[in-house]
């Protein structure tokens, strides 16, 4: 096995009714199960929808980084 590694980085949006965080966790989780070797994922922006001047929902913008096979 070789020291050398390539990576590949995605973008996924995760939503939540509940926070941002559970948001973020959300999009990794749903990624891990097509995706395998996750490394990193970096928040890259938060926002809220809204609807009637209500938050319905809480959404987080996620890059996420995992190794490309040999």
């Amino acid at each position: 096995m070789s020291t050398e590694s390539v990576y590949k980085v995605i973008e996924l949006v995760g939503s939540s009714p509940v926070s941002w965080e559970e948001a973020a966790k959300n999009a990794v989780e749903a990624a891990g199960k097509s995706l395998h070797e996750l490394r990193v994922a970096e928040i890259k922006a938060m926002d809220v929808k809204m609807e009637n001047g209500k938050v319905v929902a809480y959404r987080a913008k996620v890059d996420v980084s995992f190794r490309i096979d040999e």
